[in-house]
C-alpha cells in the first residue's frame, strides 16, 4: 500500500527546516515528511565548503523569526549557518522527519483523488508516496555542477582548476599563487580569506560589482540584546535591519547617483590612496540593478591595502602552462585558478508536473503571490528575495501556507488552486533581475504578471501586510471539496 502524508516538503536547506517548523507547530497532528536529495542537513550551507563561506545578509533576517540568532556576528561564516539549521531541527525534532537521498523527480495531481503522487528515487530504488499538499524548498539552481564558461586553453594548464560550488578537500594553495575569475559574492569572499596563505590572490574581473563594508558584529543589534536579552532583541534588530535595507534599496532605486557617491567615499577610505576606483569598483549599472555584495569589517579592502591581494579588469583571451593570458596582452601567473563564476539555476529541483495527466509546462504557468502556480493545485514554493534576505520571504511563505491549509479545514475545502482568468494579463521573467546567472536560464521558469495577485513582491513590509495578514479568497484562488 501506498503510503500516504499529509504535507510533503522538498528540500532540507533553511527553507525546508522552517517550513517544517512552522507546520509542526500549528499543525500537531498533520503528518509531515521532508524529501532531501542529499545526505545532509543544510541545502546550500551543507553543499558550499570552500574558504570563508559566510551569509552576504545579515543573519538577523537571514535567520528565522522563531528563533533568535545569538551569535555576536551578525555576518555569520558558513558552519555557525549550517549549525543553527541544524540546532532548529534536532531541537523541534524536524530531523527525525527528514528521509535523506530521495530525489523528487516526478509529481502527479489527480482530481479526482485530491492527492499527489510523488516519485523519488532513492539509490536505485523508486519510492511512491501521496500527499495532500506539495511543498517545494529546493532553491533556485542545481547543486550538482555549477556554471562555468568555455575558456579556451584549459587543458593546457598545469595546475588546479577548482570550481567553489565542488571545493576538494585536498586543495592546498598556501604559498602559491591563487587567481579567482569572478566579481561576485563568492569571488570577494574567497580573495580575502585565501590571501590569509597564499602568496598573493588576484581577482579576475570582466566587470566591476558594487561592493560595501559592513562591521561584522552589529554594535546597536549586540547592545539591545545585553540590554533586552535575546528573545525580545531579535524582532527589534530584525526589523531595523529590515528598514535599513529598504531604504538603501529605495534610495539606490530613485538617488543612485547619491548612492553611488557614498560607495565610492566608502572605497576611498578603505583603498589605497590613488587606487584605480573607476575601472575596477564602479560598474556600468546602477547600485542594486543586480544585487550588491558585502564585505564584513571591509576585509576584502584590507587584503589589498595589504599588498595581499590585487584586482584585474579584463578579459580572459586563452588559459596557459602558467597562468592566464588576458586580451589587454597582459599575462596572470596561477599555480591555482578558482572559477568563482556562477550558478546554473533550476526551477524546482527539476521535478516533472502533471496535472490530470497534462504535463506542466514551467514557463506557461504564472507564479500566484510569488509561491503557488496557476492551474497548479495544492502545491506552494519559495523563491526568497533578490533585493533582501532569503528567510524573510520563507517565513512569509510558510505563514501562508499555514493559514490557506488552516481556512481549507476550517471551511472543509481539500483543494485550492489559482487560476489566471485574464487574458490580457501582461506578464515579465519570475526573477526580473540583471544578473548573469538569472538571465541564462529565466525562460524555464514560471512567469509573473504585471498586477496582483501575479506579481512577485520584492518588498518585506507589504509582504508581511499581504501575506500574513491578507484575504486568502480573491478572484484568482479557487476552492473545492
Amino acid at each position: 500500500m501506498t503510503e500516504h502524508i499529509d504535507v510533503l516538503i522538498v528540500g532540507a536547506g533553511l527553507s525546508g527546516i522552517g517550513a517544517a517548523h512552522q507546520i509542526q507547530a500549528k499543525f500537531p497532528t498533520r503528518s509531515f515528511a521532508i524529501f532531501e536529495s542529499r545526505d545532509a542537513i543544510g541545502g546550500t550551507w551543507d553543499l558550499f565548503r570552500y574558504p570563508g563561506i559566510r551569509s552576504d545578509s545579515d543573519m538577523q533576517t537571514l535567520g528565522y523569526r522563531f528563533r533568535p540568532w545569538t551569535d555576536e556576528k551578525s555576518i555569520a561564516d558558513g558552519p555557525a549557518i549550517l549549525e543553527y539549521v541544524r540546532d532548529t531541527a534536532r531541537e523541534a525534532g524536524i530531523d527525525k522527519q527528514i528521509r535523506f537521498g530521495h530525489r523528487v523527480v516526478r509529481a502527479q495531481w489527480s482530481s479526482e483523488e485530491a492527492r499527489w503522487t510523488v516519485e523519488a528515487t532513492h539509490g536505485d530504488d523508486t519510492v511512491t508516496v501521496t500527499c495532500d499538499f506539495l511543498y517545494v524548498c529546493s532553491g533556485y539552481y542545481r547543486y550538482d555542477e555549477g556554471f562555468t564558461p568555455n575558456f579556451e586553453g584549459t587543458e593546457r594548464f598545469q595546475g588546479r582548476i577548482v570550481h567553489p560550488q565542488h571545493w576538494p578537500e585536498d586543495l592546498d594553495y598556501t604559498g602559491k599563487k591563487v587567481v579567482v575569475i569572478g566579481s561576485g559574492a563568492t569571488a570577494v569572499t574567497l580573495v580575502p580569506s585565501m590571501s590569509d596563505r597564499a602568496e598573493h590572490v588576484t581577482m579576475l574581473q570582466r566587470s566591476p560589482t558594487y561592493i560595501a563594508a559592513l562591521p561584522a558584529k552589529d554594535p546597536t543589534t549586540n547592545g539591545l540584546r545585553r540590554l533586552l536579552g535575546d528573545r525580545l532583541s531579535y524582532p527589534i534588530a530584525r526589523w531595523k535591519n529590515v528598514a535599513f535595507s529598504t531604504v538603501t534599496y529605495q534610495l539606490s532605486q530613485r538617488q543612485p547617483r547619491l548612492v553611488k557617491w557614498y560607495l565610492r567615499r566608502a572605497q576611498q577610505r578603505a583603498l589605497p590612496a590613488g587606487y584605480d576606483i573607476d575601472t575596477h569598483f564602479t560598474p556600468s549599472y546602477n547600485p542594486w540593478d543586480q544585487r550588491m555584495c558585502l564585505v564584513p569589517d571591509g576585509d576584502l579592502f584590507r587584503a589589498i591595502r595589504h599588498g595581499k591581494a590585487s584586482v584585474v579588469t579584463d578579459r580572459i583571451a586563452t588559459f596557459t602552462e602558467r597562468g592566464l593570458e588576458l586580451e589587454s596582452g597582459a599575462e596572470l601567473a596561477a599555480d591555482v585558478i578558482v572559477t568563482a563564476t556562477g550558478l546554473n539555476l533550476l526551477a524546482f529541483g527539476g521535478i516533472e508536473f502533471a496535472v490530470d495527466g497534462r504535463e506542466v509546462s514551467l514557463p506557461d504557468t504564472l507564479a500566484y503571490k510569488g509561491m503557488m502556480l496557476s492551474d497548479v493545485p495544492n502545491f506552494a514554493f519559495t523563491v526568497g528575495y533578490t533585493n533582501a534576505s532569503w528567510t524573510l520571504k520563507a517565513d512569509l511563505v510558510a505563514d501562508y501556507v499555514c493559514r490557506l491549509l488552516a481556512h481549507m479545514d476550517r471551511q472543509g475545502h481539500t483543494v485550492c488552486v489559482p487560476t489566471n482568468d485574464d487574458p490580457a494579463l501582461s506578464t515579465r521573467p519570475l526573477l526580473d533581475f540583471a544578473a548573469g546567472y538569472v538571465q541564462r536560464s529565466i525562460d524555464e521558469f514560471p512567469r509573473t504578471g504585471t498586477k496582483a495577485p501575479w506579481q512577485l513582491g520584492m518588498s518585506y513590509a507589504h509582504d508581511v501586510v499581504t501575506l500574513r495578514h491578507g484575504r486568502l479568497e480573491d478572484d484568482a484562488m479557487q476552492f473545492s471539496s
